[in-house]
């Protein structure tokens, strides 16, 4: 997981494209649910559907044709 966030905080310094954020965000989230499914951990188990709801959301909402046409906003995948 740490591996991932850190490719995340460079695609965010290179102004990578919405979707290549969005991808490494969804594999992030997926790392973390399997986490916490390992370790068994209720609080960490919902967190992580959360996020994962989150983003479901987003990439339903603006999921974009082309990279191109994305607009990227971190708090976007906040819930609100």
């Amino acid at each position: 997981m740490l591996a991932r966030l850190e490719r995340i905080e460079a695609l965010e310094r290179e102004d990578a494209p919405p979707a290549a954020l969005l991808a490494e965000l969804q594999a992030l989230v997926r790392e973390a649910e399997a986490w916490a499914r390992r370790e068994r951990d209720p609080a960490a188990t919902a967190a992580a559907a959360a996020c994962a709801d989150a983003l479901d959301q987003v990439a339903a909402a603006h999921g974009p044709s082309s990279p191109d046409q994305a607009t990227w906003s971190p708090d976007a995948i906040v819930p609100a």
